[in-house]
């Protein structure tokens, strides 16, 4: 990390020698540091099953509903810009500490508060501990993990991601069964939409103590010349086989570092590097499809079209299976098929199944209330479309965007432009969020036609402007490599 909240694991402090280390324990440590990943997903889609019956609560309309939902993405903005330079005044422990006491304050004040602004600052407060886990678990795990294990350690993010998604969408459906609904009272007088916020409370404190049991970063010790602790972390994750010679190029690595800043990323004639705008698309790309409206509207979504709240939950749970059973697929799959194919089929998969929910949704009759109505096999069709977007999301776009921005950049800017592409990703996302709600009383299909638009545009994106990483050293990605192949081509 760098006092400008980014960080480069450009290279793993234990270099590339297979030998140097069992990976037993980093693979415990970098187990303990995705918990936040999990935080990160379960914060995320936790007010899923809370958003009708919020809605009905505080009698909101739908514009201010969506800015609800949308908040704490806000803070989730503000945490990840301002996480690096807390992780290097403080710990990246501190930071696990503080992002876990964060969702502990959220997941009481939403649950326990009076009206909806208050809601929306304690939602805006777990962003913030979203924020810190999004930009705090790669970056350790980056920093304490061999590499030749630190692809699949990375990944476990992503993974935590998707599992914390599916367990919040489990929790709301059951807390909803017991309750008979999520606006029935459950228990100590509070409704169950309530005690929906407050159970994350649990995995919160889990979070916090486990945060305990793991070392500081080696880099991080080092770097405020805490030596001899350095020395103990590195001989639990190495033994004393070649603990000098690491320990050494840890402080040669952070001798040469340049600290990373926004002003890296113009050319010195003036704007961005195009792969700058090329990493920024990627992310925003990723949210204009429409992703989130399934994980943080899928419940609200299936009511819309006639589902009651019970079937609703049951297929929001099942929606956050497939996510996670399709992110073990790209996963596995990544290094043999390579970066660029996985998108382009995504794009294609993205855009059919946009396009199917779209037509369904635009030509459904209408009911009393002005929500269109799936006749005969139009509910099935819609169900089945949704679950293959998430699908085709979740082997593609999903987790090889992360992917892509950590291989793409030259090594000189690579830390502030995935600072940057993250920040834009964070926005888009919000974007996103907050209009759909108004996008949904406008037309369904018109929404899922602009998300198809958007999965159309990416294809074409990724065939001009993407190109392949696979298999390419990092250092492959400097502009003097870019020269010297334009200069052999010639």
């Amino acid at each position: 990390m760098s006092e400008h909240g980014t960080f480069d694991s450009s290279e793993s402090i234990y270099g590339d020698d297979p030998d140097t280390s069992s990976g037993s324990s980093a693979i415990r440590i970098a187990s303990v540091a995705a918990l936040g990943g999990f935080l990160f997903g379960y914060d995320s889609a936790v007010i899923n099953g809370a958003v009708s019956a919020i809605g009905d609560q505080f009698q909101v309309t739908s514009g201010v509903l969506g800015f609800a939902v949308a908040s704490a993405l806000l803070g989730a903005a503000a945490g990840a810009l301002t996480a690096g330079r807390v992780a290097d005044k403080l710990g990246r422990l501190s930071v696990m500490k503080i992002a876990a006491v964060l969702f502990a304050i959220s997941a009481i004040g939403a649950g326990l508060a009076p009206n909806l602004w208050l809601l929306i600052v304690f939602r805006i407060i777990g962003g913030l501990g979203v924020g810190f886990a999004s930009v705090i678990a790669p970056a350790y795990i980056a920093e304490i993990a061999p590499a030749r294990i630190r692809g699949r350690l990375g990944s476990l993010q992503q993974l935590a991601i998707v599992t914390g998604i599916f367990v919040s969408l489990l929790v709301d459906f059951l807390l909803a069964k017991i309750a008979g609904n999520s606006r029935a009272d459950l228990w100590l007088g509070l409704e169950a939409w309530r005690w929906m916020f407050l159970m994350m409370l649990i995995p919160a404190v889990v979070y916090g103590l486990f945060a305990l049991t793991i070392p500081e970063s080696p880099r991080y010790l080092v770097a405020t010349h805490r030596i001899p602790e350095a020395r103990r972390v590195l001989r639990t994750l190495l033994g004393e086989a070649n603990l000098d010679v690491t320990l050494d190029r840890i402080q040669r690595t952070l001798e040469k570092d340049k600290p990373p800043s926004w002003r890296d990323l113009r050319k010195p004639t003036g704007g961005l590097f195009p792969i700058v705008w090329v990493g920024l698309a990627l992310s925003v790309f990723q949210q204009f499809v429409g992703i989130n409206v399934i994980f943080y509207y899928s419940n609200v979504l299936w009511e819309a079209v006639g589902f009651d709240e019970s079937d609703s939950f049951v297929i929001t749970v099942i929606t956050s299976v497939v996510n996670i059973l399709v992110t073990l697929v790209a996963i596995a799959s990544i290094d043999r098929f390579g970066r660029k194919p996985l998108l382009v089929i995504g794009s294609v998969g993205m855009t059919v199944t946009l396009a199917t929910m779209a037509i369904v949704f635009g030509t459904a009759s209408t009911g009393p209330d002005g929500t269109p109505v799936l006749d005969g096999a139009a509910g099935p069709i819609a169900l089945i479309a949704a679950n293959l977007f998430v699908v085709a999301f979740g082997m593609s776009w999903g987790p090889v965007v992360w992917v892509l921005l950590g291989e793409s950049f030259p090594n000189r800017i690579r830390a502030a432009a995935l600072s940057f592409a993250a920040a834009g990703q964070w926005v888009a996302n919000w974007l996103v969020t907050v209009s759909f709600p108004a996008l949904k009383d406008l037309s369904l299909g018109f929404a899922y036609g602009m998300y198809a638009v958007f999965a159309f545009l990416s294809f074409f994106f990724v065939i001009r402007w993407v190109r392949e990483t696979k298999g390419a050293e990092l250092e492959d990605m400097t502009e003097e490599a870019h020269h010297r192949k334009a200069k052999k081509q010639v």
